[in-house]
């Protein structure tokens, strides 16, 4: 992984965010999480896909520390992960107009590389915004994480389509218990309509 020109600390923070989210079961599945088919995708070992697998827990213990408020927790494992996994930045290239930065030394594995930046770009995250815009998403069929770029910091699922489906099931749970205490007719009388929620999709 490397910084082209200025350095894109979201677009490194939500490579955590890939990494949380995605299954792990093999290394094609651990390919697919790889930023394209040009990065190191085939070097790629069963090693790594260890690394990344508990990489991948602790991860998601920042993410749930942030949503329940316990952002000194957040801290700490985040500043764990960074002496697991950090960087040595290294100018890369051939040529004036090609250089680079790489955030780990020559001959780094792909864990390495990868994790360098993923743990780097969360932490400057969560010094600029707090650790109160990591989200957990509130579906409990999903469990998704994410990053909330809200403006108000009001955001509680991953995407619109699991944001759709809780509150699709929260209407129809209503319903249900307002049919069983009061009957059909009670229902009919006043139906509700689930609200759409208003999100910032993350990318």
């Amino acid at each position: 992984m490397h910084y082209l020109c200025r350095v894109n600390f979201d677009a490194y923070a939500r490579t955590a965010v890939d990494l949380v989210n995605a299954p792990l079961d093999d290394l094609s599945q651990l390919r697919a999480v790889l930023p394209g088919p040009d990065w190191m995708c085939e070097d790629a070992t069963e090693r790594d896909l260890q690394v990344f697998r508990k990489a991948q827990r602790r991860l998601r213990e920042v993410f749930e520390h942030g949503a329940n408020g316990r952002e000194r927790e957040a801290v700490n494992e985040l500043n764990s992960l960074l002496e697991a996994h950090p960087v040595h930045p290294r100018i890369s290239g051939h040529e004036s107009g090609n250089w680079h930065i790489h955030v780990t030394s020559r001959g780094s594995a792909v864990s390495a590389e990868y994790l360098a930046g993923a743990v780097w770009g969360l932490s400057v995250w969560l010094c600029e915004y707090g650790s109160a815009r990591f989200g957990v998403c509130a579906d409990d069929r999903c469990g998704n994480v994410y990053l909330d770029t809200s403006s108000n910091n009001c955001r509680r699922f991953c995407s619109e389509r699991c944001a759709t489906r809780s509150h699709v099931a929260a209407h129809r749970a209503r319903k249900k218990a307002a049919i069983s205490e009061h009957g059909p007719a009670a229902a009919r009388l006043k139906p509700e309509v689930p609200q759409q929620a208003s999100l910032t999709p993350v990318g």
